[in-house]
């Protein structure tokens, strides 16, 4: 697909409408925040985090001074970051404290998502994403960190199914998509097994959501398409995207029945009115999504 084709496959019956007009570079990190009605997300390679309310278009930027590869809402307010350097608290008003500082030079965090008990998952990649040296870290709420996995390429699309006892990490490089076995409240993943598999020649998973079913909503960069994969690795339909990048989705909207998609301009040669950078909304899905959970720290 070249991400300009405006069929909707598989029985899937959403469209996809413009929620909030953009040109980012590289937009990514979605997460819905319940307590304010709003959708928090990124712009990577800019610095920029967002704050956008979808019912009229309105963005608020807070500009950084570094990466920034997603970053998850606190529960006392601001943000915990996931940066070039590592894990930093980010202020309501943008002033930025980096609190681990564990990435060298030549890397930086990616996607990054909380888990249902606070803690903020974010995978690591080098910048020129050299297999071997991405990694999988988890930041605890009194802001230590460890390496859960390591030996990644760029890893992407986290996300657990509704019970907890199953995690969900894409490798874009490697064009794949795995699922862990863990338990609720534990950090520790076991029996990884490939869920699905992305061909190199029809796109490369990125950021992933999880819905209250079960099943995963995954973009798939320079495919121009969402798709959705039951948790046995069944393709169940596809979406196409009015765009060649999506990069990331969440569920989003006081019902959590809207999924939100970022997407990009870097590396394409666009008109200055393609709507590549935009979030777009997807509605009516008939799915809903799982709460998002603030940083406990």
């Amino acid at each position: 697909m070249t991400g300009r084709d405006d069929r909707v496959r598989a029985g899937l019956p959403a469209t996809a409408r413009i929620a909030v007009p953009g040109r980012a570079r590289v937009g990514e990190g979605p997460v819905w925040d319940a307590a304010t009605g709003s959708l928090h997300w990124v712009d990577i390679p800019a610095g920029h985090l967002h704050t956008s309310d979808p019912a009229t278009g309105r963005t608020v930027t807070v500009e950084l001074p570094t990466l920034v590869g997603a970053a998850a809402p606190r529960r006392g307010g601001g943000f915990a970051a996931a940066t070039a350097e590592g894990f930093a608290a980010v202020g309501p008003g943008g002033p930025m404290d980096v609190r681990r500082a564990i990435l060298p030079a030549g890397e930086r965090m990616n996607d990054a998502k909380c888990d249902g008990h606070g803690r903020l998952w974010a995978g690591s990649t080098a910048m020129d994403f050299e297999p071997g040296r991405g990694a999988l870290h988890v930041l605890m709420p009194d802001w230590t960190s460890r390496v859960v996995l390591d030996g990644l390429a760029l890893p992407n699309g986290l996300g657990w199914s509704p019970d907890g006892r199953t995690f969900y990490l894409a490798d874009s490089i490697a064009g794949e998509i795995w699922a862990f076995d863990t338990r609720p409240g534990s950090t520790e993943l076991s029996r990884r097994r490939t869920l699905r598999r992305i061909p190199a020649a029809s796109g490369m998973p990125d950021g992933l959501a999880v819905d209250a079913a079960g099943c995963l909503w995954v973009a798939i960069w320079g495919g121009g398409r969402l798709a959705r994969i039951s948790p046995e690795g069944d393709l169940l339909g596809e979406i196409a995207m009015p765009v060649p990048q999506p990069s990331s989705c969440a569920f989003g909207g006081p019902r959590l029945d809207v999924l939100y998609v970022t997407s990009a301009r870097e590396g394409l040669d666009l008109a200055d009115d393609d709507p590549s950078g935009s979030v777009f909304a997807l509605d009516p899905l008939g799915a809903v999504g799982l709460p998002s959970t603030p940083f406990a720290g």
